[in-house]
């Protein structure tokens, strides 16, 4: 076998022979990726409740952060309905945490009409969800009590660390992706 051959066939040996070495040197950047925490965002439609999930499809912890969901720039001009009188229309539900409770530190408190709510994050793992359910209603004259994700589409999720930002509309589909960077 040719000493070429033998580069080719025997990984081990690229790396200590000439042109084999650039090449190994290569495919190790190629396959480093960068670590980062980016949040995964869905907004689920419901009866009675409708359902925000966040979950963090990074590769690293979250911890110290804040979340900052506004949907008053929504296209039907979104708001949460938490009680039987004020802003919204028949059926309402409180602010209600269902999933990762003890990744929070705190969530800001939510009244009938409002339409923002910040979680501060505690620690959330790769993989973990945070989620919580409320009614979400419509001001723009359409069926109020329904909200489908072209209505949601235009709100903004707002995430904070270490005085850094970064922040992401929910499209038609209902969902976004904040791209936090490398952890």
């Amino acid at each position: 076998m040719t000493e070429r051959g033998r580069d080719q066939m025997d990984f081990r040996g690229m790396i200590t022979r000439g042109t084999g070495y650039v090449a190994a040197s290569v495919f190790a950047a190629f396959m480093t990726t960068s670590a980062i925490a980016d949040i995964s965002v869905r907004f689920d439609e419901g009866a009675p409740k409708d359902r925000f999930t966040f979950e963090n499809v990074g590769s690293c912890p979250i911890s110290a952060s804040k979340l900052v969901l506004d949907i008053s720039g929504s296209k039907a001009g979104l708001i949460f309905d938490t009680t039987g009188s004020g802003a919204g229309v028949e059926v309402f539900q409180p602010l209600e945490i269902v999933n990762g409770s003890k990744s929070l530190t705190a969530v800001t408190p939510v009244k009938d009409g409002d339409s923002e709510i910040t979680l501060s994050i505690a620690d959330l793992q790769p993989g973990a969800k945070i989620a919580f359910t409320i009614d979400v209603d419509d001001t723009a004259g359409g069926r109020e009590i329904t909200v489908s994700g072209s209505e949601i589409e235009g709100a903004l999720v707002t995430f904070s660390n270490k005085g850094k930002t970064a922040t992401a509309a929910l499209s038609s589909s209902a969902t976004a992706l904040i791209k936090t960077g490398a952890c």
